[in-house]
């Protein structure tokens, strides 16, 4: 039996409880009743100070929860048990939850001491990966989704004209909801691209409409069985139109409906079968209004999650300099969904750029919202009556920091920060009702007293003061009672079973007087009450206990009028979610040396504009100046910045040694864009970018073997995805593609890849590659260029100079690169040596083709040798005559006759150098320099 069959089979009643159903003892037979109505759960089932589970779920909690399995005997059986305390409950739900379990709770709904016979209970939350609001169950900075997704074409009702496109069965609905704050999102497309966004959102729990047919997807959610019904479009616009009065407003498609609809409606039962007030806004939203992502793009990038062990190696975590949950929540989000509008884009760098002017302002915000406490989560909590008192001060606290706010803005000149600085409500009615009512330092429970303020309400200050002045007289009791008897050891003490006492100690019991009435029996000890003191105690107690019944139900009418006001704190969260993000994005700007990109024209103006080749002015392509990568430099003590000058529509072929550094360079120019996008400053000295629509990534080598895919067949898969779905407005980044199958069908596929992106396409593309052939590409096309990354070799050893430069690579250093890592020496040899006999007999062959040509064979010159070195090249240009000696002493012609003039691009290399000042140049400028010029003569 797999895992999955496991929790389902124990789930719902036990079947050894049904065969005794009538013989069960009432509280068995109650949990029974709440097995059956909740039969896709493990039920706990509260028991005094404790949650119990019973047989086969019993053995499941104690194994998963590491707790003592126990058993209840009565005269129908012996019944497993185990159980978990209720106030140290999270720890033990959460490892339920991981260990793919649903837990449903059936608490006491009735008072025990008022209940007449068996207490009530029943379910009043299911515990789900997708529904969790228990703070110590949720991650503080992440949002966690439940989704549901809903196929076209289905059983969608009559929406007439508006229902044209669900007649494709391909047309989906997705909606996600974030039953811990109130967000919920709606979005309808294609399968694919509905897909896609699936990836994205990344729901932790998923409810799957009739005839959806998912594929297996690159996350984990639990996927929920749900009624059918809740998908049928009657039930969906129902569900919905208690959140929205016009549901057809909301959604544009039958698909959106139900998917949102079934959100809803799970969240609901999730909840207690009942609404979530303080889901106020469902907002529907077009995937493509938004940098498209897909999931290989988002872990290819390493944007929240990283392949390696080291802390602070994504780009989120080096982003997040946030200081509340709402901001990082934020933050989070926009860099999942970047923009494509340039106007809003333009409207963040703006607000961004004008707190990195000014550093009062943003250590003001940041030591304001450092304050601020999860708002979202506090509005939810109160509008599910979950809040208590402590719950409600954090909220004031989180409303008093708002004036200070909007005063560390009132300098800031942005349009963007003058907007939410406007939204932001202080809320005076509701911080004031919180202060009035609730004191500064409440206890955690609300029902025993001590959370409402004095002077908020007259009966309770009536009814406090009735018990202050009896327990006024109690405390004056001992004194008068030792002065009336003699006994100055008389005490007087109170206790939770006996109530107000009179202690006496035996050697002065023949002092008591006749009026007092013995209450206990103690050793060395007797207790006594008088009438008058019992009746003090009498109306102590029932002062005491009016005033926790009043405290109750003040604090439960406080609450909600808090609840009422949602919609409104919920609008403060966001503006203070969208502050805090902002904040970070100049604070990370500042400290790391970021520059603001400019941006050519928005992905619209610039679609189908394919001829555009200028990396500057509109339509241009991708240009950056010093660019960096914004996680891989703060790991390293140096990192070597690079430029990117890519035309519009361009393919760069990138060659090099392997650790040489382009896939950072190719990581690091995506990011660079996706930054942009999300309204950050970027790594850099300048860009100069375009708005793109799409980022592909086919980077890294990976297989699927249980979905049947080898390495090469789920790399000829991504491929196809950006084959078919890049636009003239996307980059793509292409790793090594074709290197699974042979040479020759990988260099065809790559090579055919490659003329299918320039001519079809049009897409920037950035290909690195170790197929030297397909550098020619180039001459073919004027939209192909060779980039290449430069290295040092010598003595045998290479070292990497990080620096990139035009033209194709001489060497990929295969041999000295597997030296790095380890190889066994003579395995290092031998590669060596077979190298050296294969370049040993290219040589030659060309050496046959320099002769060729000094016999008048050719009409063109073939340069003779790859390794000629620098000094060789030069001597040749400065004596003219048109030969350089080769390392092994030969000569090479490099012109047609002995006074043929030096070639213009020989000129420059030689004046390069007569122009370097050695005396103020590093080992590492000098390195690329001498690549540098190498590369051209080469």
């Amino acid at each position: 039996m797999n895992a999955d069959a496991q929790r389902e089979a124990v789930y719902g009643a036990p079947p050894e409880m049904l065969a005794a159903r009538d013989d069960l003892t009432p509280m068995l037979s109650q949990y029974a009743d709440r097995c059956e109505e909740h039969d896709d759960a493990v039920v706990l089932f509260q028991v005094g100070d404790f949650y119990e589970a019973f047989c086969g779920a019993a053995e499941a909690v104690a194994r998963t929860c590491e707790v003592t399995l126990t058993q209840r005997e009565d005269s129908t059986g012996t019944w497993p048990m185990a159980g978990i305390p209720i106030d140290n409950a999270a720890g033990y739900l959460e490892r339920l939850l991981d260990a793919g379990y649903r837990v449903a709770l059936a608490e006491q709904v009735e008072d025990a001491e008022e209940a007449s016979g068996l207490v009530d209970r029943a379910v009043t939350q299911l515990i789900t990966p997708g529904t969790v609001v228990d703070e110590e169950l949720l991650d503080g900075g992440r949002a966690t989704y439940l989704g549901a997704v809903a196929r076209g074409g289905g059983d969608g009702g009559d929406r007439g004209s508006d229902s044209d496109a669900d007649a494709d069965s391909d047309t989906y609905g997705l909606a996600v909801v974030d039953v811990s704050t109130g967000e919920c999102l709606v979005t309808g497309a294609d399968r694919a691209l509905a897909l896609e966004e699936l990836e994205r959102l990344a729901p932790a729990e998923l409810v799957v409409g009739p005839d959806c047919d998912l594929p297996d997807l690159p996350f984990d959610p639990m996927e929920t069985p749900f009624e059918p019904g809740a998908f049928d479009a009657d039930a969906a616009r129902e569900t919905l139109s208690a959140y929205a009065p016009r549901p057809d407003a909301v959604v544009e498609s039958d698909a959106e409906l139900r998917a949102v609809g079934a959100a809803l409606a799970y969240a609901e039962y999730a909840q207690g079968d009942s609404k979530l007030e303080y889901v106020t806004r469902v907002t529907r939203f077009d995937p493509r209004e938004f940098l498209q992502l897909d999931a290989t793009a988002i872990r290819s990038l390493e944007l929240f999650d990283s392949r390696s062990a080291r802390a602070g190696s994504t780009l989120f975590s080096v982003l997040d300099e946030t200081a509340c949950a709402l901001g990082r929540r934020r933050l989070e989000a926009w860099l999942r969904r970047p923009l494509v509008d340039r106007d809003r884009i333009e409207g963040r760098l703006d607000a961004v750029e004008a707190l990195c002017d000014d550093a009062l302002a943003r250590a003001d915000l940041r030591d304001h919202l450092s304050s601020v406490y999860d708002l979202e989560r506090l509005v939810a909590r109160v509008s599910r009556e979950r809040a208590d008192a402590r719950d409600l001060r954090s909220l004031k606290t989180t409303l008093d920091r708002v004036p200070e706010i909007r005063e560390a803005l009132a300098g800031t000149d942005a349009d963007l920060l003058a907007d939410l600085r406007d939204s932001l409500d202080e809320l005076e009615d509701v911080r004031d009702l919180v202060g009035d009512a609730v004191v500064s330092d409440p206890p955690q429970e609300i029902t025993e007293g001590g959370v409402i303020a004095d002077g908020f309400d007259a009966e309770l200050d009536d009814v406090r003061g009735t018990a202050e002045a009896g327990r006024e007289w109690v405390s004056n009791l001992e004194a008068r009672e030792q002065e009336r008897t003699g006994i100055d050891s008389l005490e007087v003490g109170y206790n939770q079973v006996h109530g107000y006492y009179i202690e006496v100690t035996n050697p002065n019991l023949d002092r008591v007087p006749g009026d007092y009435q013995r209450r206990q029996t103690l050793k060395n000890s007797e207790r006594f009450y008088t009438p008058e003191l019992k009746e003090r105690e009498d109306e102590i107690l029932r002062a005491s206990d009016r005033a926790d019944a009043l405290e109750y139900d003040l604090f439960c009418e406080v609450r909600a009028d808090v609840a009422t006001e949602s919609a409104r704190i919920q609008a403060v969260a966001d503006a203070l979610a969208d502050l805090d993000a902002l904040r970070t994005l100049a604070d990370v700007a500042v400290a790391n040396d970021y520059a603001r990109p400019e941006f050519h024209g928005d992905a619209a103006s610039s679609a189908g504009s394919t001829d555009e080749a200028g990396a500057t002015g509109e339509g241009g392509g991708i240009h950056i100046d010093a660019g960096r990568h914004p996680v891989v430099e703060r790991a390293q003590d140096e990192f070597v910045p690079n430029l990117a000058d890519l035309p519009r529509g361009s393919v760069a072929l990138v060659t090099g040694p392997n650790m040489s550094g382009k896939s950072t360079y190719m990581r690091q120019v995506a990011l660079v864009c996706v930054l942009a996008q999300v309204g950050s400053f970027v790594p850099a000295k300048s860009a100069q970018l375009p708005v793109l629509d799409r980022v592909f990534t086919r980077i890294g080598a990976s297989d699927d073997i249980a979905g049947g895919q080898s390495t090469f067949m789920r790399e000829m898969s991504e491929l196809t995805e950006i084959l078919h779905n890049a636009t003239g407005d996307s980059l793509v980044l292409l790793d090594e593609v074709g290197r699974g199958t042979s040479t020759a069908d990988g260099l065809a596929i790559a090579r055919a890849a490659t003329e299918f992106l320039h001519d079809e396409v049009g897409a920037t593309t950035l290909f690195a590659t170790h197929y030297h052939d397909l550098t020619d590409a180039a001459d073919d096309r004027e939209g192909v260029l060779n980039l290449h990354f430069t290295a040092a070799r010598r003595d045998g050893e290479v070292t990497f100079l990080h620096s990139v430069a035009d033209g194709p690579s001489s060497s990929s250093y295969g041999v000295e690169v597997a030296q790095l890592a380890g190889v066994p020496a003579s395995v290092v040899e031998r590669a060596r040596n077979l190298v050296d006999e294969n370049e040993t007999d290219t040589e030659s062959t060309e050496e046959d083709d320099v002769a060729a040509a000094a016999n008048g064979e050719t009409d063109e010159v073939t340069e003779a040798a790859e390794d000629g070195t620098l000094a060789a090249y030069v001597d040749g240009l400065e004596n003219g005559h048109g030969q350089r000696e080769k390392p092994n002493g030969a000569t090479a012609t490099t012109a047609t006759t002995a006074t043929a003039e030096p070639a213009p691009e020989l000129e420059a290399v030689a004046e390069a150098l007569r122009e370097a000042d050695l005396a103020d140049t590093t080992p590492l400028e000098a390195l690329n320099l001498l690549s540098d010029l190498k590369g051209r003569l080469e």
